[in-house]
């Protein structure tokens, strides 16, 4: 799917050549393993170098600058995946191709380098007014899970299950450590960013890949850098609780409960368990959707997911505080029809083919494309849709009781309005 080089010890450029748009996307992904301190300083570092930089020190100033680059679209942003935490800068350009002046892939990338290796700095460290705002929108960004009740409870479940690990961490951090970051610290993490990071640059448009790679060689001159990153040993994390309940001002009780798994995105029974994952609650036509919602009418909406990196399945309803036993008993009971091998050549089939179209269509665009292809090279095998879903298709009802018999319940969490609540 991709061609890869390797251009420095650590630092891989990976190019996909295709004439399916009329764009030109970049990548660029900074990584390292995660850690809550560092977590909050990427986070805010992020924010800084989005906004400001030596050239163009005013976001109005970039702004006009992408503006006369016909709309080309750059952002900078950080997210984890398993124990590692990413800084990812995101760029979307117009191809030369398409202009009577070829000269936009040419200033993108020198746009690039500005924004990586010329910051904003005053006497040698970032402007103490733009880090202060920019901390300022980090913490507003942390305050806003508590406004959506949804992810609020999911991070508290969280928080519950696995605490003090990668799976609980956020990739903006903590208030608490945001609070902590100077714009001397942050020098300091930028820095360490560019020396240490092993870093992936993804390319996908109608380009010549040699011409390419040449360019980003002289746009991004990344050193050598130690491959493998000191591994943090994970910490091993139970819950705490395995039931907790709270209450809020809101109407619409939110039910969020954690099971564990063995099996993670490297396991090779991962495809067995996005199946069973599909039968259990992953999609409109699943047990959990058509019994709990639809035919019980127990829950405003019930689902399930597969968090394949941490080995952890999650199921989230709204209900009614009142009918909180029943609809827990309820979800086990679609668990327990699994388990004894209640499940439909119905449910089957459709469980195959949304996963396939669901992979079809995310490699429909071309951030899909990135962000399917960073993460399924950690397969031992090379992949392609082709070959997922082969391995989908081979699954049967007798492998999902057997995934379904792994999953163990762990913590129920319940978020619920006071009697006093406003309507």
């Amino acid at each position: 799917m991709f061609q890869t080089i390797q251009v420095a010890k650590g630092v891989n450029i990976h190019t996909r050549t295709t004439d399916q748009f009329k764009t030109v996307n970049f990548s660029v992904k900074f990584k390292r393993p995660l850690t809550v301190e560092d977590a909050a300083e990427r986070t805010v570092l992020t924010n800084v170098m989005q906004h400001s930089n030596a050239r163009y020190p005013s976001s109005a100033a970039l702004r006009m600058y992408l503006d006369d680059l016909y709309g080309t679209v750059l952002y900078l942003d950080t997210t984890k995946r398993g124990d590692e935490h990413t800084v990812l800068l995101n760029i979307e350009t117009v191809n030369d191709q398409y202009l009577k002046t070829g000269e936009v892939l040419g200033k993108v990338l020198e746009l690039m380098n500005t924004v990586l290796f010329d910051p904003n700095f005053d006497n040698g460290v970032f402007r103490e007014s733009i880090v202060t705002r920019e901390k300022e929108m980090v913490i507003e960004r942390i305050q806003s899970v508590f406004d959506d009740k949804s992810r609020y409870a999911q991070q508290q479940l969280l928080n519950i299950m696995r605490p003090n690990h990668p799976a609980s961490i956020s990739a903006n951090g903590k208030i608490k450590d945001v609070e902590k970051v100077t714009p001397a610290s942050l020098v300091k993490t930028y820095e360490k960013m560019l020396a240490e990071d092993l870093i992936d640059i993804y390319v996908v448009g109608d380009i010549d890949e040699k011409e390419m790679v040449d360019s980003l060689k002289k746009a991004l001159p990344f050193a050598d850098r130690a491959v493998d990153h000191a591994v943090h040993p994970t910490v091993e994390s139970k819950p705490t609780e395995t039931y907790v309940s709270e209450q809020q001002d809101m109407k619409q009780g939110k039910l969020h409960i954690g099971y564990h798994t063995p099996v993670t995105f490297t396991h090779k029974d991962f495809p067995k368990m996005q199946i069973f994952n599909g039968v259990f609650g992953g999609y409109p036509h699943a047990k959990l959707f058509m019994n709990v919602r639809e035919k019980e009418s127990m829950a405003y909406y019930c689902s399930s997911s597969y968090s394949s990196q941490y080995g952890l399945v999650f199921v989230i309803s709204g209900i009614d505080a009142n009918k909180e036993e029943k609809a827990i008993a309820l979800i086990d009971e679609q668990l327990a029809s699994i388990q004894q091998g209640e499940i439909t050549d119905l449910e089957l089939t459709q469980t195959k083919a949304m996963l396939t179209n669901q992979l079809k269509e995310a490699l429909d665009s071309a951030r899909g494309q990135i962000e399917i292809y960073d993460q399924y090279k950690e397969l031992p095998t090379a992949f392609s849709v082709e070959k997922m879903a082969v391995k989908w298709q081979a699954v049967t009802k007798e492998d999902i009781v057997e995934m379904a018999k792994k999953v163990e319940k762990e913590t129920v969490y319940f978020l619920s309005g006071k009697e006093d609540a406003p309507e």
